[in-house]
């Protein structure tokens, strides 16, 4: 059970970036207006900020949100 706890957060980690890297490429194409396309770039730095902490789970629920923002 510790095993597959410690691969599943090592798929997290793997995946956060590829998160990010889905937001960064949607946003300028995203139809927002200002005040979503801030808080868009806020979560996204949000969640790097938690994957570099080594708070994945976190990294990829705000990560989510912001995705959820941007209809992706």
């Amino acid at each position: 059970s510790l095993a597959l706890a410690f691969a599943a957060t090592a798929a997290l980690a793997h995946n956060c970036p590829n998160e990010w890297k889905a937001i960064d490429a949607a946003l300028p194409k995203a139809k927002l207006d200002a005040k979503q396309a801030e808080e868009v770039k806020k979560l996204r730095a949000e969640g790097e900020k938690l994957h570099k902490e080594g708070k994945h789970a976190e990294s990829m629920a705000t990560l989510g949100q912001a995705k959820k923002i941007l209809k992706i």
